[in-house]
């Protein structure tokens, strides 16, 4: 029902509207007695062989939500009623920012693709923790943070500690999001040394907290053998707890979608089905040249049952949807674990 009825409605409007709008509705239903229920009994498969443990947590189900789409904790505990196994909130800054001009969200309907350039767009550490104490079913929740876009170099990682700090009592999980094309001043962080410096850091506030929660890294899909070679010799000096693959990318290779277009689109990272490849082979680059040493979450371009499978094979260990749960609806979720039994 949602790709023949209610997709082809929501796509006829501004994604950006469509995606508050939308917020709006599933909060308004979530309202109505019996309707959670309902939609649980509609999407949520529960089996013990779905159950992965993975930095200490187990996950009911390995299928999780990418940051970005409840980038402010508003509407976790509804989307949790669609199935998922965890949610990824933020990207959280220490200050709330408008982020980036409108318009920029941007639908590539021909490739099942999007093009966004956001710009970390969220209220702010403080309204975010707000937002997570309300977590009513205790979901598993991962906190993806970053940087104000107008913080000055030298201060970078001051903003990720006092992420780090606010989100440490109600998130299960963080993410170090050092990877997003759509915000200023990245090359930084995409220097090997200072990404030490920063996992280090973050690392040892890590340590001085009664329980440790586990740190991640998001990287790009666009990193060539090289620099993935960097990522796993990264991993094995700081022992980060893992790598998340991968971010949305700035290549726009074999588009469906016209050169004009693209050219009036400008600027963005492009998510959905064209990234697909991309984010397996690093994911398989990662897993096969580290031996397997670390974990992975894979994310890009899974619209399928298959497209999440082949991630997993590949080495993943869990799996998020972002683009693929917009184009396809909430029934991928449990395709993709009904695949994962029959597997």
């Amino acid at each position: 029902m949602y790709t023949l009825l209610i997709r082809p409605i929501l796509f006829l409007f501004d994604p950006e509207r469509v995606h508050y709008f939308t917020f709006s509705l599933i909060r308004f239903l979530c309202k109505i007695p019996l309707v959670p229920s309902i939609l649980r009994s509609i999407y949520l498969l529960e089996d013990k062989r779905l159950e992965r443990t993975l930095f200490g947590i187990t996950f009911k189900n390995p299928v999780g939500l990418a940051a970005g789409f409840d980038k402010n904790a508003v509407l976790y505990n509804e989307l949790s009623n669609f199935g998922f196994g965890f949610i990824e909130i933020g990207t959280v800054t220490p200050k709330g920012q408008l982020g980036n001009p409108k318009k920029r969200l941007f639908r590539l309907k021909e490739d099942q693709a999007i093009i966004n350039r956001m710009g970390f767009n969220n209220d702010g550490l403080e309204m975010v923790i707000r937002q997570l104490k309300k977590n009513k079913r205790k979901l598993i929740i991962g906190g993806n943070i970053g940087k104000n876009n107008e913080t000055a170099s030298n201060k970078y990682t001051s903003d990720y500690e006092t992420c780090f700090k606010g989100l440490h009592p109600y998130v299960d999980y963080f993410v170090l999001n050092v990877s997003c094309p759509n915000v200023g001043s990245q090359e930084k962080l995409n220097d090997k040394d200072y990404l030490i410096e920063l996992i280090t850091a973050v690392q040892e506030l890590n340590n001085q907290e009664p329980i440790q929660k586990p740190i991640l890294l998001k990287i790009a899909p666009d990193l060539n053998n090289y620099q993935l070679d960097d990522i796993i010799d990264l991993v094995a000096e700081t022992k980060i707890d893992g790598i998340i693959a991968s971010n949305t990318s700035i290549k726009r290779d074999n588009l469906k979608t016209s050169d004009k277009l693209l050219q009036k689109i400008g600027n963005g990272g492009l998510s959905g089905k064209p990234i697909k490849d991309q984010s397996t082979r690093v994911i398989r680059y990662l897993s096969h040249n580290s031996n397997k040493a670390f974990p992975i979450i894979g994310v890009g371009g899974i619209h399928s049952a298959e497209d999440a499978l082949k991630k997993i094979k590949a080495g993943a260990d869990l799996v998020q949807l972002y683009t693929g749960f917009i184009y396809e609806g909430p029934g991928l979720i449990k395709d993709i674990n009904k695949a994962l039994i029959n597997l």
